[in-house]
């Protein structure tokens, strides 16, 4: 990215994206995050994946309610194409200086759709079409175990929320965190109370809105790093 050559232009908000299994409590320290930054004077907009209000949204959520069945790579496109709608606002919006906290992103919909162990669903087929999508100043992967995400209100509810599925994309995250580059990710424990895990999210968000300063625009998510070991 290159550096703003005047002081006089407005200073571009951060892309803040929060990750993690189902009932990790990504809505919870989303609330957080967004009322802390402005608080302290940031224009603070909050985004969820998917969105379930657009037309491809309103597809998605029959699916997860489980009130329709789609072909599993289908479904894939039509979740990395409610990205795609959104994401000229989401670059405006950071142009115009507003930090954007998203609720789930690209990363969601390739472990989740990865996790299935469909022939020919690999984790790089699914990352694919999230290429030059508007690439996250920093995401925060929200650990807890299964068993513990079991433990917390509303869980079970949606297609994807068992102990096995939710054990896969455990793995699946934790393998795109050490494919990522170590800057532009921060693993949280959420296993611990609300308020140890919002300051761990506050803290990694306030420094990712530090190092954007003086930097004009996002960069684009590109194809995935080769492998590397996973974390334990």
């Amino acid at each position: 990215m290159e550096a703003l050559r005047g002081s006089n232009k407005k200073q571009r908000g951060a892309l803040i994206v929060l990750e993690g299994l189902d009932r990790a409590g990504k809505s919870t320290q989303c609330a957080f995050l967004q009322k802390t930054l402005q608080e302290e004077g940031h224009e603070v907009k909050y985004r969820r994946f998917p969105d379930r209000t657009t037309e491809i949204g309103k597809l998605i959520n029959a699916y997860l309610m489980q009130n329709a069945q789609l072909d599993d790579h289908s479904i894939h496109l039509l979740f990395s194409a409610n990205r795609w709608e959104a994401a000229a606002e989401i670059q405006r919006d950071i142009s115009n200086g507003i930090t954007v906290i998203i609720d789930r992103y690209s990363y969601s919909g390739a472990v989740y759709s990865a996790a299935k162990n469909i022939p020919g669903l690999s984790l790089e087929w699914a990352w694919q079409p999230e290429i030059g999508l508007p690439q996250p100043d920093i995401w925060l992967f929200l650990n807890i175990s299964p068993e513990e995400a079991a433990k917390r209100g509303g869980y079970g509810m949606e297609r994807y929320e068992n102990d096995a599925f939710q054990t896969r994309i455990r793995q699946l995250f934790q393998e795109l965190v050490a494919r990522e580059d170590p800057n532009n990710v921060h693993v949280v424990d959420a296993g611990r109370a609300e308020s140890e895990v919002a300051l761990d999210v506050i803290r990694a968000a306030r420094r990712a809105i530090e190092e954007i300063k003086g930097t004009d625009s996002l960069k684009r998510l590109a194809a995935l790093s080769h492998p590397a070991s996973s974390l334990s």
